[in-house]
């Protein structure tokens, strides 16, 4: 499980100069006003400002000049120390400001004045010259007197003047609830159905009994009807619902919505058009996740950006990165790749998952009943290698391949052959900051048995995959598998720090089996070697039962092996048991989603949804697809196509959680570039990107402030601070290109 923390204010700014030589005193726990003389009658006592700031008061108000050409909002700076805050209890922290010129953005903030910054609450209201009130209620997680509030107004190329007053952190009020808006009862997948696949839905509603439904065309005309089926209350949302089923409606058509208990759905589509758009939209999400080049504006409007970490200043760039003090006396060359998330790290172990099930997204396509390769093939994508008579997607892959080849421990060196764990910044950076202004010091962390497998993995698979287009390339890969493979089982048991995730997520695993497994399944399917094939029979995790509740993740990869060995040609002894392993899977699967009233193969045990939920739903919906691709078995491809009516708005929020794709989708994810709700300037992410989803442990301080008791589905909040709901990465954006891509061949 990952732990991301988000920058409060730069060394910089701490450590300016203060406007006033008195220091404040700290705040006694006693009292309901934290701050002090927030309405400025005693002039500037009690606030500081960065060194590049002049402030003073005016008419009563602090009036701070910012100035132009900062590169981050914490550049330039105006606040408060010695804020104490007491875990567990609320805060009204409410302002009123100007901005000259008008519609500039301030960046709010309360949080820790120390290492690591932390903050508790934020936000960017856009400010007009004629003055605004603004005023936020939030939970604080921890006990501190080392609190702060702070103003941040840098960040823009001129220079501009910021006046606040009324500055009041109020303690002990009543939390304000956070009450979604869940619009119509009735809940759909609001992109579409397949014409010839099944159409569910779900109702909300205190009645018992059945209750008739209408399903109505564009035109308000009634085109099918019938009754819908009382399910009780769904433990997952703690609602009451009935489950509606009009499958034998097959026409085409735009704008349907679907009538039951006086409410009227959100509209959506009888065709297969959209799902053409996803497959190509989820994976053209990955040309702007890329490292080390720029990002063109004429192939993605609106997305331009110069390149990250290529030693531009600010940047320190990837080019030449040392290791964490001790770790090792040499630098690497690391660039390139993608940015793992909304930060700037970039980690092998979900490098390595989320370039297998693109891999595996291209290599279905080659052997599957319904694969269509030409889809995602040359000229698909709209990237810059489009044209080379090499399909995109596999272009797109090869972006992160060669940087996993980067990461691996060079000859000569102390675990020659391992992969160095992940690089990030050395200290966790603040929203919004583009790639290009990270002015952060990058470093390579510890080698480790984990990233090394993945790097064995996906190495071998792409060796087999990029032989027919660049025989070259699949050598290198195919030799930096075996010298991975060889260095893993010299040293099997080097695992990653569940404590180094200052910077960057830690990505810790204790458990290998399954790594290696895989890597040895993905080295067999390749070169057909006995070693290989001795390996993966040997293995306990060939025989186990590993299809649970959860679904596979870059910590649980042994479901990636299994679906290799069972689809991909090969002579493996038993072989037949390991496909019949994969059915049994989904039939599990196919179960819970048919007793689940929002028909989802997915009920963690206790309904406690786990970070990143619906990747989790996708990677569940994988071994049904693959299930049918096994057998033919439509109740496996109607199971695979149901499950996507969850992520696409069927479920307890009625909203979509894939970015441009529903009337009503998440598009706030938290990220550092895509962060259009922090700054006006910068973009929201790109349609097809899909966010984390509920999570029942809500890590972040955002959604505990707002999500507290929160039941399963619910436990999520479209807001770009809410790191640990409503995140992007990459490994979960390969699990909706995976899906998106079965469920397009299926028309």
């Amino acid at each position: 499980m990952r732990k991301r923390r988000t920058a409060l204010v730069s060394l910089t700014a701490l450590l300016a100069a203060a406007v006033t030589a008195l220091p404040a005193a700290p705040a006694g726990a006693e009292e309901t006003e934290q701050v002090k003389n927030g309405t400025f009658d005693n002039g500037t006592e009690s606030w500081w400002t960065s060194s590049n700031v002049t402030a003073g008061v005016s008419d009563g108000r602090l009036c701070a000049d910012a100035p132009g050409g900062t590169a981050n909002r914490w550049d330039a700076a105006v606040g408060q120390n010695d804020i104490t805050l007491v875990a567990g209890e609320s805060y009204r922290f409410s302002f009123t400001a100007t901005g000259t010129p008008a519609d500039h953005v301030v960046r709010a903030i309360v949080g820790l004045s120390v290492s690591p910054y932390d903050t508790y609450h934020e936000v960017s209201p856009q400010l007009s010259v004629s003055g605004n009130t603004y005023s936020y209620t939030f939970t604080s997680p921890v006990d501190t007197t080392q609190g702060q509030v702070g103003f941040q107004l840098g960040g823009t190329p001129d220079p501009w003047r910021f006046c606040v007053d009324d500055v009041s952190l109020l303690g002990g009020v009543a939390p304000e609830p956070h009450v979604p808006d869940t619009g119509p009862r009735v809940r759909v997948n609001q992109v579409g159905y397949l014409p010839s696949g099944p159409k569910n839905a779900t109702l909300v509603t205190d009645a018992t009994s059945r209750l008739p439904w209408q399903l109505k065309d564009d035109g308000g005309r009634v085109v099918a009807h019938g009754w819908s089926k009382p399910r009780g209350v769904d433990a997952s949302s703690g609602q009451n619902v009935h489950s509606i089923d009009f499958g034998r409606h097959k026409k085409r058509g735009e704008g349907y919505t679907l009538v039951a208990d006086g409410e009227t759905s959100r509209p959506f589509d009888i065709g297969t058009a959209a799902y053409e758009r996803l497959r190509t939209d989820s994976a053209k999400y990955y040309y702007t996740q890329r490292s080390g080049t720029p990002i063109s504006g004429d192939l993605r409007p609106g997305y331009a950006r110069p390149a990250g970490h290529v030693g531009v200043a600010p940047n320190q760039g990837d080019t030449d990165v040392p290791c964490q003090p001790g770790v090792c006396d040499y630098t690497l060359d690391v660039s390139g790749g993608w940015y793992d998330a909304g930060d700037h790290g970039k980690y092998v172990v979900n490098g390595g998952i989320s370039t297998w099930e693109l891999l595996s997204t291209y290599e279905r396509s080659l052997h599957a009943r319904t694969g269509e390769p030409s889809k995602l093939g040359d000229g698909t994508l709209d990237i810059p290698e489009s044209g080379n008579k090499v399909p995109d997607i596999l272009d797109e892959v090869r972006w992160e391949l060669d940087f996993l080849l980067k990461m691996q421990v060079p000859d000569g060196q102390p675990l020659a052959g391992m992969a160095h764990h992940k690089i990030h910044d050395e200290a966790w950076t603040g929203l919004p900051l583009l790639p290009s202004d990270d002015p952060q010091k990058r470093e390579l962390h510890p080698p480790t048995t984990a990233a090394t497998l993945n790097l064995a993995a996906t190495a071998a698979q792409a060796a087999r995959l990029y032989r027919p287009y660049d025989r070259e390339f699949a050598a290198k890969a195919l030799d930096a598998a075996r010298t991975a493979w060889a260095a893993a089982l010299a040293h099997p048991d080097v695992l990653a720090d569940e404590s180094d995730g200052i910077g960057g997520g830690a990505y810790p695993d204790g458990q290998v089996e399954d790594e290696f497994y895989w890597a040895a399944a993905e080295l067999y399917l390749t070169t057909g070697e006995r070693d290989f094939k001795e390996y993966v029979l040997d293995s306990p995790v060939h025989t186990a039962d590993i299809f649970g509740p959860l679904g596979f993740d870059w910590a649980r990869t042994a479901a990636a092996a299994r679906l290799d060995l069972a689809t991909v040609p090969n002579r493996l002894p038993g072989r037949d048991k390991v496909r019949r392993s994969v059915v049994q899977g989904a039939d599990r699967y196919l179960a819970t989603l048919k007793a689940h009233p929002y028909g989802m193969p997915y009920a963690p045990e206790d309904n406690v949804y786990d970070w990143g939920s619906s990747h989790q739903i996708l990677n569940n919906a994988v071994v049904l697809a693959t299930a049918y691709d096994i057998t033919g078995g439509s109740k496996y491809r109607d199971g695979a196509l149901q499950s996507m009516d969850y992520i696409l708005g069927r479920n307890a929020l009625n909203m979509s959680y894939v970015t441009g794709y529903g009337e009503v989708n998440a598009h706030n994810q938290h990220s550092r570039w895509y962060a259009k709700q922090l700054d006006p300037a910068l973009p929201a992410p790109p349609d097809g990107t899909l966010s984390g989803g509920p999570n029942s442990n809500i890590q972040d301080p955002y959604a505990q402030s707002k999500l507290q008791g929160c039941v399963a589905q619910f436990c999520f909040i479209d807001d770009i601070q809410s790191w640990s709901t409503n995140e992007h990465t990459i490994n979960w954006n390969a699990a909706l290109a995976r899906m998106a891509s079965f469920v397009a061949d299926q028309s």
